[in-house]
């Protein structure tokens, strides 16, 4: 097939439909979007935390139109959220959720799926848990990462919440997974 008959798919191309498709409430549309970042809806019995955080190009300046996704699933509960930082001061995202449990010994997280302008594919981490030193320690995959990256994938415990920063480049760089 030539290059002019290439058609560029939704994955390609970050485009203005996100706001649009994805998370119409949060950019003022008047339709419900089919997730969001509460992802305690419904949910009883339970501690909600926070999550918040902001993702930084390579000069450290916070980037407005990302997309983050977060998916979680412990056994007992499979959530799942979706947040752009096109709307908040200092375009931060915040995430209700819930404190995954250990699976199988694995230390505690959150699977992150980051979506945003002059990306081809997306990004893909993980979240984990600052107050989780001695699962953390034994996790295999967190263990596979150098030592020296490791804490770009641990969120700092914030009094009943926690931040998460994500940096595309420099010094922080965010370790990102090849899926």
């Amino acid at each position: 097939m030539s290059d002019t008959l290439k058609k560029q798919t939704p994955s390609q191309t970050i485009g203005p439909y996100f706001a649009y498709g994805l998370t119409p409430q949060q950019y003022g549309y008047a339709y419900d979007s089919l997730a969001d970042n509460d992802m305690t809806k419904g949910l009883t019995n339970i501690t909600p935390i926070t999550i918040t955080g902001a993702v930084y190009d390579g000069n450290g300046n916070p980037i407005d139109d990302a997309m983050v996704e977060l998916w979680q699933d412990d056994g007992e509960h499979k959530l799942f959220g979706r947040y752009g930082t096109g709307t908040d001061e200092g375009n931060t995202f915040t995430f209700t959720t819930v404190k995954p449990k250990s699976v199988n010994g694995e230390a505690p997280y959150i699977n992150v799926i980051l979506f945003m302008r002059g990306q081809l594919l997306h990004s893909y981490t993980r979240i984990y848990f600052s107050d989780e030193a001695e699962l953390n320690q034994s996790d295999a995959l967190l263990q596979s990462i150098d030592k020296e990256r490791r804490q770009t994938l641990i969120a700092e415990k914030n009094g009943e919440g926690y931040t998460f920063n994500m940096y595309m480049q420099g010094t922080q760089e965010t370790v990102f997974f090849e899926i």
